[in-house]
């Protein structure tokens, strides 16, 4: 009988316990999802990846994602574009990874690994055969206090992200 008596305050404490759960020392919680900062994002990103018939290292260094609260994850990482021609280079300078579709503006962009760039005042998508997937505005942040060569930081509503390349963003979420 005691034992069924406390069934349902131990249920309360560990519910307590999980909600009270530190994300990690740089991971920033939203609504909807956990912003990953390089530490976080390395410890899943590979070495290298594939693109356009090529084998690019990755710069984990400059690495960012968002882990959302059923476990799946979006993640970019900057590659080393030294072996592609200048086309491709102008393009294609990140690796995005992402376990759900998601949205840029009025684009869906399902999920899967993907190139991805800013050129001019476009963030482009390449699927990694190099064929356009998806074009769509960026925004320059000159007030961004500290660029960093890729970072992702809260977007302008609960559960929107800014995928920033220095001061360069585009503005993402997960589709519904």
């Amino acid at each position: 009988m005691h034992v069924l008596r406390s069934i349902p305050a131990f249920r309360f404490l560990l519910a307590a316990a999980l909600v009270a759960m530190p994300l990690g020392a740089s991971g920033q919680a939203s609504a909807n999802g956990t912003i990953l900062h390089a530490a976080e994002a390395t410890r899943v990103l590979p070495d290298s990846v594939y693109f356009a018939g090529k084998s690019a290292s990755t710069q984990l260094r400059n690495s960012a994602g968002v882990r959302y609260g059923d476990g799946h994850s979006v993640l970019a990482v900057l590659v080393d574009t030294s072996g592609y021609s200048s086309s491709v280079q102008q393009k294609y300078q990140g690796y995005l990874l992402s376990e759900v579709p998601l949205e840029f503006g009025s684009h869906r962009l399902a999920a899967g690994a993907w190139g991805i760039g800013f050129v001019g005042s476009h963030f482009d998508v390449m699927d990694i055969g190099n064929h356009d997937a998806l074009q769509t505005a960026a925004t320059h942040d000159a007030t961004m206090p500290r660029p960093m060569p890729l970072q992702i930081l809260e977007g302008s509503s609960a559960g929107s992200y800014r995928l920033c390349f220095g001061r360069d963003c585009v503005e993402f979420h997960r589709a519904r």
